[in-house]
């Protein structure tokens, strides 16, 4: 797969580019899931994009080997003319994908992923490599495939959330595990001495003060009984030129000493270190077991 930021917006890499100049107008509405895959036998990444602007919405789904090569993708634009159901046939590892969906029913929230009534599924031989969504026996009848729950473990996430002091989103820290409201809380607008509170299913599990001199740092909490490390930048909230900026955040159940090392070095700028989570995000759907949630909090004007 291409280096991971390449997957937000039309011009390469863009948000990693952009990050500390665009505001909240400019930045997609967007959840990008990885998935740990076997096709034939051979590991694989399946990376699925929900996008949406005010130019519609889009699905993108990319097939890479362990290498991080790409071997195949499609873009879906279900929601122009008659795309909201369909498949398309591709090829890698000299065997016959074909890839489904169905969204003619799906109901959307405010973000860009459906909440329920729908499919997606990849089939390699008649053997379902990864099914998404709730319609899963209407996907099988579909596809074929044999009705074995397929291997796919989501080991990366990456996601836009949009707020004004409060950013919400859903995390479901390992395969499989309960999934969990967190909310990052942060008002930065006429305050003296911002705070920054992490809340995981509405308790208060980490709290930062001084943040003007702690914008950036890392601290690990526990979730289900798990160590899960948090990396914060909020640079752009407190000293960002323009308007609307955004902040990051990386939540990690496995991370190496090198990794704490290698956050506490100095880096050059803002969007040097977003790019900066974001190779090591990438780095770390290969070289790491867990699970990574990257998140790109923007603020609205």
């Amino acid at each position: 797969m291409r280096d991971f930021p390449s997957c937000f917006g039309e011009n390469g890499v863009q948000v990693a580019d952009s990050s500390s100049s665009s505001t909240s107008k400019n930045a997609q509405n967007l959840v990008t899931c990885v998935y740990q895959c076997r096709i034939r036998g051979r590991p694989c990444l399946i990376t699925v994009t929900w996008t949406k602007s005010l130019m519609g919405q889009r699905l993108s789904i990319e097939i890479d080997d362990s290498a991080n090569q790409c071997l195949c993708k499609v873009d879906i634009k279900p929601w122009l003319f008659s795309k909201r159901k369909g498949s398309k046939s591709l090829e890698a590892y000299s065997c016959k994908i074909d890839v489904f969906w169905d969204l003619s029913s799906a109901n959307f929230g405010s973000g860009p992923e459906p909440l329920e009534g729908f499919y997606i599924c990849v089939v390699a031989n008649k053997q379902m490599v990864l099914l998404l969504g709730d319609m899963r026996k209407e996907a099988c009848k579909k596809t074929g495939a044999n009705h074995i729950p397929s291997s796919a473990i989501l080991v990366a996430k990456k996601e836009h959330v949009f707020g004004k002091r409060i950013f919400a989103t859903k995390a479901q820290f390992c395969d499989n595990g309960r999934i969990h409201d967190l909310i990052i809380e942060c008002d930065t607008l006429g305050v003296n001495d911002p705070c920054l509170i992490i809340r995981v299913d509405r308790k208060a599990l980490m709290q930062v003060k001084r943040l003007r001199w702690k914008f950036r740092g890392n601290h690990t909490i526990l979730v289900d009984g798990m160590p899960v490390e948090v990396f914060w930048d909020v640079h752009n909230w407190l000293f960002g030129t323009s308007p609307g900026g955004n902040a990051v955040f990386l939540f990690k159940t496995s991370v190496a000493a090198e990794e704490k090392l290698w956050f506490s070095q100095n880096i050059p700028s803002p969007s040097s270190l977003q790019w900066s989570f974001s190779q090591r995000f990438q780095d770390s759907k290969s070289l790491s077991p867990g699970f990574s949630l990257i998140l790109y909090a923007w603020k609205n004007e």
